[in-house]
């Protein structure tokens, strides 16, 4: 097989970008089933107790378990509830959520049976942009989910999903304009590209990339920033009133939404899929699984934030560095 370039003309048939698609759209909803057993088995092991082991050899068959039971569960609903924005809640989050991964580029791209295959399912100019709009549109799936509910617990917590997206939103945008401004391209594969000629945008954006974990963590709501799902303040926040598969498509949303940021991350300053010896869709899955593990460790050993506590560090601590982290890297690449 010959190796495509990254950034190479869009030369495939239709076809294979639609069997990529599909491709990809089960490798990620695969992916989230077996997150949610790799979350269970490491948090497990880290507070010394063992994880699923009982549904098939080492508990593998716990997702499978878990969806058998979800889909027999009775579906039911508030009786004052709003039916029709009750119901598309969970599939405008659901849908949002696997949209955003079309994307990025998981691979340089490859020539087989004399077809020109690309390592992603669509190359956009302004793909960057796409994944923060259609992202910011998925925040309306959970925030109409609460307030369709009619229950107080599920009102407080989509309000707070709507304070707290607009409180990290700023800082997670500007944490990555260091990098746009260094690969002078909003493209996906134009940014992993420049990658593969140039060193790794973590180390020169480190400060940025710090900043994009943490705001990131709390876009997904994952602890300690969990705010809007407080089991002790809110019992289960903007899905306390939801079971059976609606419960299961907002959880499911949350689990993609995280896989969707760390694959962004590695894009953005892990240099994607390049990576000696191995070929690059193994480099990419290794990193993203590092950074999953990441987020599973701090969901694990970090209390979360007071109210107060993460409105003040997003606009006091985050904004503030990741607006000095943009201008500061703008005037080097100038000067340099």
């Amino acid at each position: 097989m010959t190796i495509v370039a990254a950034n190479g003309a869009n030369g495939e048939p239709w076809w294979i970008a639609l069997i990529k698609a599909l491709i990809v759209i089960n490798l990620v909803l695969f992916g989230f089933a077996y997150l949610t057993l790799l979350e269970r088995k490491v948090m497990g092991r880290m507070q010394l107790r063992y994880g699923p082991n009982r549904v098939g050899p080492f508990g593998l068959l716990q997702p499978i378990a878990d969806l058998v039971k979800l889909i027999r569960k009775e579906s039911f609903f508030p009786a004052a509830a709003n039916d029709v924005l009750y119901i598309m809640g969970p599939f405008l989050a659901a849908f949002t959520a696997m949209t955003t991964f079309s994307v990025i580029p998981w691979g340089p791209g490859w020539e087989i049976g004399g077809y020109q295959v690309n390592g992603y399912v669509a190359d956009l100019p302004i793909a960057l942009l796409l994944i923060f709009a259609v992202g910011s549109l998925g925040v309306y799936g959970f925030i109409i989910g609460g307030w369709a509910s009619d229950s107080k617990f599920a009102l407080l917590g989509s309000m707070r999903t709507c304070a707290q997206l607009v409180s990290y939103e700023v800082s997670l945008a500007l944490s990555v304009l260091g990098v746009v401004i260094m690969a002078k391209s909003l493209s996906l594969v134009d940014i992993v590209a420049a990658q593969g000629s140039d060193v790794w945008y973590v180390i020169p954006q480190i400060v940025g990339f710090v900043i994009f974990i943490l705001a990131g963590t709390a876009e997904t709501a994952r602890a300690p920033f969990d705010l809007p799902e407080a089991e002790q303040e809110l019992v289960a926040g903007y899905h306390t009133e939801y079971g059976g598969m609606r419960f299961g498509l907002y959880s499911m949303s949350e689990y993609i939404n995280l896989i969707t940021l760390a694959a962004l991350a590695v894009t953005l300053f892990l240099g994607g899929w390049h990576g000696p010896w191995l070929p690059g869709p193994v480099w990419f899955l290794i990193k993203l699984f590092v950074l999953l593990f990441l987020f599973i460790w701090m969901r694990t050993t970090l209390p979360r934030l007071r109210y107060d506590q993460l409105m003040r560090f997003g606009w006091k601590v985050l904004l503030p560095v990741a607006t000095i982290n943009a201008v500061v890297t703008a005037l080097l690449v100038v000067w340099i």
